[in-house]
């Protein structure tokens, strides 16, 4: 894991901002000299970012996400410690910097179509170091939380919890599977590692057992991968005109559906933000859930799901075009604070 910094207590206290009388998640969140380290580490939650948007532009899309991971870690650890949360059961392990990568590429290929080959094999390398420590946080029987970088990394995510939680003796069979609030299916054909695609590199190579889409365009919904979601056993989903549209189903039932139909064994937890209306992302979308149906969601799996992980992608605070979103760090905070109290609350009602 070559591009994966491992934080120490003096980087986390760089980004917090200590205020007398008060006690902030940086203060209290821990670190470890290595991911070996996990091993005796008495947290359940294990927090680490990723920063590339190789995947995203092996897309044709726009790059960016790349830029969520700072400022979703400097808004994190600035949240009170309080009755509400505290956080002394959480590791904030580090981040993958992928940049040299694409600097590589970047300096050295022009030709289009040779450049989205370039990071398509890119992305191969990232999903190597992904999934390795993945399936060891999981071996460990810790829930990552995964932040930042593109959809892509769904594929490592989903293959490393599903090793990782089989060696550990949690799941009889290296398979898990997963719920994704999304506005596309991310279930395009094989042609290439990007973005678009890890739910199917996922199925193919056996350890994507069940897929639930929550939410999804029809408008980027392609016919042929429509065709392949009908005729999957394996596989459902609820479109976002089905909820909000038709009314077949609100917001809360069709999460329950979405809970109900993974709930069979350990479930990968996905948020692309791109599902948040006007959300800065590579496919920003001027028509989408709001940032408290996100919250709901957030929330409901967290309390009711198996959760083997949680993933929240896709988003970005620069664009590679210029466009800028300064509160993409605070929303994904929320975010991430509301699946840790739901978790506490779940933990300590098991515990009664």
């Amino acid at each position: 894991m070559q591009h994966l910094k491992i934080y120490t207590k003096k980087d986390i206290l760089s980004f917090t901002h200590i205020r007398k009388f008060e006690t902030k998640i940086g203060e209290e969140v821990a670190v470890v000299k290595s991911v070996a380290d996990l091993e005796t580490s008495p947290a359940r939650f294990v927090i680490v970012g990723i920063s590339e948007d190789i995947g995203v532009r092996a897309n044709h899309g726009k790059g960016g996400a790349d830029t969520a991971w700072q400022p979703f870690i400097q808004s994190f650890l600035n949240v009170q410690s309080n009755d509400f949360l505290q956080a002394n059961d959480i590791v904030v392990l580090g981040h993958f910097d992928f940049s040299a990568l694409s600097h590589v590429i970047e300096g050295n290929v022009t030709n289009a179509d040779e450049k989205i080959e370039a990071y398509r094999h890119a992305v191969n390398a990232i999903d190597e170091e992904v999934e390795n420590l993945i399936k060891t946080i999981s071996s460990y029987k810790k829930i990552p939380i995964i932040i930042g970088g593109g959809h892509n990394n769904a594929y490592p995510l989903i293959k490393g919890a599903a090793k990782g939680l089989h060696k550990a003796g949690v799941i009889p069979l290296a398979q898990i599977n997963a719920i994704n609030l999304d506005a596309h299916s991310d279930y395009r054909p094989a042609e290439g590692r990007h973005s678009g695609n890890g739910f199917r590199y996922a199925e193919e190579d056996g350890y994507l057992q069940k897929y639930f889409m929550l939410g999804i365009h029809e408008n980027y919904l392609p016919q042929n991968v429509w065709m392949d979601i009908v005729n999957n056993p394996f596989f459902d989903c609820i479109t976002y005109e089905d909820i909000f549209l038709h009314g077949k189903r609100n917001f809360i039932e069709a999460i329950a559906d979405g809970i109900d139909f993974t709930n069979d064994t350990a479930c990968g937890i996905e948020l692309d933000l791109d599902a948040i209306e006007n959300v800065l992302s590579s496919a920003i979308s001027p028509c989408g859930i709001s940032p408290i149906h996100a919250r709901h969601y957030i929330n409901m799996v967290a309390s009711e799901a198996n959760v083997a992980y949680l993933h929240i992608c896709e988003g970005a605070a620069q664009l590679s075009d210029g466009r800028r979103d300064d509160t993409i760090g605070k929303l994904v905070s929320y975010l991430v604070t509301d699946f840790l109290k739901a978790q506490h609350v779940e933990n300590s009602e098991d515990n009664l």
